[in-house]
């Protein structure tokens, strides 16, 4: 990394880990907008890491193990570069369906085994279920983390897409390091409720869709494949509505000599540092 673009580190939470600001969401390497090319993403993660990048994200389902393997092959001359934040617990069919979530103790374990392996690491970062499990007690799930921890496969508990009262039981169990979210100019939800708790209990943000899936920065679903087609609001009844919010937002940005999605980050940083001090913007 040169020294005209050096940023400082953060901490995440009050846990001590620091990180760049911007982490790599790698999901998208994986076919969830479309068809990917390994190579093009394995430079994408290299070319991150080079300029400064520490926090890879990826989840054991993304294409169904995939994405952890492709990870493994790119860091596997650069594993003291990245910080692994992995999500667990989605279950996939061979079909591609989703079939549930599992946060079962002994499936967490099970899940981080095969983790370890595909990523090709000793050990996880922050290992996080991707959605609450109603069928198992989140204090269950948090604990089994924590004998991982124990046992040094994995370094901090992060959680994902969860509420108030999940995020506090969690933490009573184990020092929750961040919550990840979706948060933007057109999804600030979490300013309400949850970010108030969150810097309460001194845990930090890593916000993902700070460009609402590429709404704002003006890609639309083409690929076959892109589930983004599915999402409400690329659908033809709200798609014209938010498109004249895109637009306003482009002539702003234009009298401000940046981008659209500069602007978005920019706006969303500022927005996010009036709650909670520690927060990660992830693309």
């Amino acid at each position: 990394m040169t020294t005209e673009h050096r940023i400082e580190l953060r901490q995440i939470g009050s846990t001590g880990l620091t990180v760049f600001p911007l982490a790599l969401g790698c999901m998208g390497m994986s076919g969830m907008y479309g068809t990917a090319d390994d190579n093009e993403s394995i430079a994408t993660i290299h070319a991150a890491l080079d300029y400064g990048v520490t926090l890879l994200d990826t989840g054991d389902f993304y294409g169904t193990g995939h994405n952890e393997m492709l990870i493994g092959r790119a860091l596997k001359d650069r594993r003291d570069k990245a910080l692994l934040s992995v999500k667990f617990g989605a279950m996939r069919s061979p079909d591609g369906g989703w079939i549930g979530t599992d946060a079962r103790p002994s499936a967490v374990k099970n899940f981080a085994a095969y983790s370890l392996t595909r990523l090709g690491v000793d050990h996880i970062d922050i290992y996080r279920p991707a959605r609450l499990d109603p069928q198992v007690p989140i204090e269950d799930t948090i604990g089994a983390i924590a004998e991982l921890i124990k046992a040094g496969y994995v370094r901090y508990i992060g959680l994902s897409e969860v509420g108030v009262d999940t995020i506090r039981r969690a933490h009573a169990v184990y020092p929750i390091s961040d919550l990840q979210i979706e948060y933007s100019l057109i999804s600030r939800s979490p300013e309400t409720e949850i970010f108030p708790v969150l810097e309460e209990l001194g845990i930090g943000v890593t916000a993902y869709g700070v460009l609402s899936r590429g709404l704002l920065s003006g890609s639309t679903p083409s690929a076959q494949g892109d589930f983004r087609a599915y999402l409400p609001r690329f659908r033809e009844e709200n798609f014209a509505q938010n498109q004249r919010f895109v637009e306003e937002l482009k002539q702003i940005a234009t009298t401000k000599g940046v981008s659209p999605s500069q602007l978005a980050i920019r706006l969303v940083r500022k927005l996010q540092s009036q709650t909670v001090q520690s927060f990660e913007t992830k693309l």
